[in-house]
Order: structure tokens, then C-alpha cells, then sequence
């Protein structure tokens, strides 16, 4: 009885014994399984963790990256609007190129155009020199002439209205005529006896004979009256003076001096033309009627068209010149 007992007490042993190492193993098992899942929950939050940081800097990264090709976008935006600047640019280049291509060549030309206005210029220029050598000469030989006149005059003592300038010689219709008259009087003829020789031989000397075109005696009446009665008036008056020029001038002038003074001498009437006004600007009448004796030098009409070229040729000398700033510009 005793040894069943203790053969089921070793039994039960045995299963207790068992039962606390499958137990155990269980525990371990378990403790086991929970340091697993702890580690595997820990490695899991780890690796959640690791994952959202990875998510983080990929969200990062990837806003990093938008930024990069917003901004690069954002050049490629800029490069193209410079590419069409520099599109339009090298079209405008092309375009002034162009321009100064057609400047150049107007300026080739106006280059051209200037050398030949140079060149007629030059020639002019030069012509004109030797005219204005002309004119001096021949404002020299009246200036000689009318200094001659008023030397002679002064030698023989006779007091005469001769202008400086034009050498002409004023005679006092008023001495020479009655009024109205056309006859010299006494006291005329011995004016013209006094004056006109010494105004004949003067002019008709060697050294101014070549230069002589013409002597001329004018005459003028006042403003009253009628325009042609005044006019036969003045005429026949002037050639009064003349008729007794050429009856006296045996008296003074050699036959050769004759032959040259009745080529050279001519008469007019002027009427009341070109009257003389005194200080108010009112016709003096005594004065305005007189005889005026003058000479014209052959080339007077020369100094006439010569100074109108002069003027023509300093006008077309400042037209170049406007014309070569114009072009520089």
C-alpha cells in the first residue's frame, strides 16, 4: 500500500516536476516572445521612426528640389526673355549696320559733292583774286584820276564842287542860264572857260586815256513844270555846255586830245529827275537845277559784275560750308 503511494507520489512527482519545466518553458516562451515583440515593437518604432525621418528628409529633399526647378525655371525664363533681347538687339545691329552702311555712302557722296564744290570753289577763289586785282587796280586809277582833278583845281586856285568819291563836277545852272533859258550867259561861259579845260586835260592825259570810256555832261532841271519840257530843257542845256566845250578846245588840247574828247563825249538830259534836297528832305530847287560834268571809266560796268560775283561766291562759300557741318553731323 505504502509502495503504490509512493509509486503514485513519484508519478505525480515526476508530472508536477513537468509540469512546472513545460511551465517554465512556457514562462520562458513567453518572456521570450515579449523581449521579441518589445524588440520587435522597439526595432518597429525604430523603423518608424527611421521611415518618417526618411519621409521628412524626403519631403525636404524633394521641396529642395522644387525650390531648385522653380528657380531654375525661373532662369530658364529669364535666359529666354535675354536670348529674345539679344535676338532683338542683334535685329537692331543688323539694322543700324544697314544705316551706317547708307551714312557712310551719303557721306562718300557728300565727300564727293564737297571736293568738287572745293575744287569750282578754289577755281572761283582764284579768279576772283585776279578780278579783285582788277578792281583794285581800277578803283586805284579813279581814286589817281579824281586826286589829279582836284590837284589841278587847286594849282589854277579854282574853287569847284567835285566829289570825292565819283569826281563829278557840279555847275550852277543858275550862273550859266536865265531861267528858263538854254543860251549860256557871259558869266556862265567864263565858268566853263575856268573849270572845263582843266577837267578835259586831266582826263585825256597818256597815263588815264586808256582807262577812259566816256565824259559825260548831265543835265537837270527843278521839279516845276511839266516832265517833258523840263526834259528838252535839261537836254538842251547840257548840250549848250557841250557846244562850247568843243568850240574852246582848241585852245587847251592837242589835235589827238580833240579826235579822243569828241569820241568820249557824251550828252543827256535827266529832266527833274534825281532832285537835291536840303537839310529837311524838301527839293531845293536852285540846286537841283544844274550841269554836272563826270567821266566813266571803261571798266566801271566791270567793277559792277565783279562785286556781284564776289557776292554770289561768298554765298555759295557759306552754302558749302553749311552743307560740310551738316554732313559731319
Amino acid at each position: 500500500m505504502r509502495r503504490r503511494k509512493k509509486s503514485e507520489n513519484s508519478g505525480f512527482n515526476v508530472w508536477r516536476s513537468y509540469s512546472d519545466m513545460m511551465a517554465g518553458v512556457l514562462l520562458l516562451f513567453v518572456l521570450i516572445m515579449c523581449v521579441t515583440l518589445f524588440q520587435a515593437q522597439k526595432s518597429y518604432d525604430e523603423s518608424i521612426k527611421e521611415r518618417d525621418e526618411k519621409i521628412a528628409l524626403q519631403e525636404e529633399y524633394t521641396l529642395e528640389i522644387l525650390a531648385q526647378q522653380s528657380a531654375l525655371e525661373e532662369k530658364e525664363g529669364q535666359l529666354k526673355n535675354q536670348d529674345e533681347q539679344l535676338k532683338s538687339q542683334d535685329e537692331k545691329l543688323e539694322e543700324q549696320k544697314l544705316l551706317l552702311a547708307e551714312l557712310a555712302a551719303q557721306l562718300k557722296s557728300q565727300e564727293q559733292t564737297l571736293n568738287e564744290q572745293q575744287t569750282a570753289l578754289d577755281e572761283k577763289t582764284a579768279l576772283l583774286k585776279d578780278q579783285q586785282a582788277q578792281i583794285d587796280q581800277i578803283i586805284g586809277v579813279k581814286a589817281e584820276v579824281v586826286e589829279s582833278l582836284k590837284k589841278e583845281f587847286s594849282n589854277n586856285n579854282v574853287n569847284v564842287d567835285i566829289d570825292s568819291q565819283t569826281g563829278a563836277l557840279t555847275l550852277d545852272a543858275n550862273v550859266m542860264f536865265d531861267y528858263d533859258e538854254a543860251e549860256l550867259t557871259d558869266e556862265g561861259k567864263a565858268a566853263l572857260q575856268a573849270v572845263l579845260p582843266i577837267y578835259c586835260k586831266v582826263l585825256l592825259e597818256d597815263k588815264h586815256l586808256p582807262y577812259l570810256a566816256e565824259i559825260i555832261i548831265d543835265g537837270y532841271t527843278d521839279t516845276d513844270g511839266d516832265y517833258s519840257y523840263n526834259l528838252e530843257l535839261s537836254q538842251r542845256r547840257s548840250l549848250a555846255v557841250a557846244q562850247y566845250l568843243l568850240d574852246i578846245q582848241y585852245e587847251f588840247l592837242n589835235d589827238s586830245q580833240i579826235d579822243s574828247l569828241e569820241n568820249y563825249l557824251t550828252v543827256n538830259g535827266h529832266s527833274m529827275a534825281n532832285p537835291i534836297l536840303d537839310a529837311d528832305g524838301n527839293v531845293d530847287k536852285d540846286a537841283s537845277r544844274r550841269v554836272e560834268v563826270k567821266f566813266r571809266l571803261k571798266d566801271d560796268e566791270m567793277i559792277d559784275e565783279l562785286n556781284k560775283i564776289m557776292t554770289n561766291a561768298e554765298e555759295a562759300a557759306q552754302s558749302s560750308d553749311t552743307a560740310g557741318e551738316s554732313g559731319g553731323e
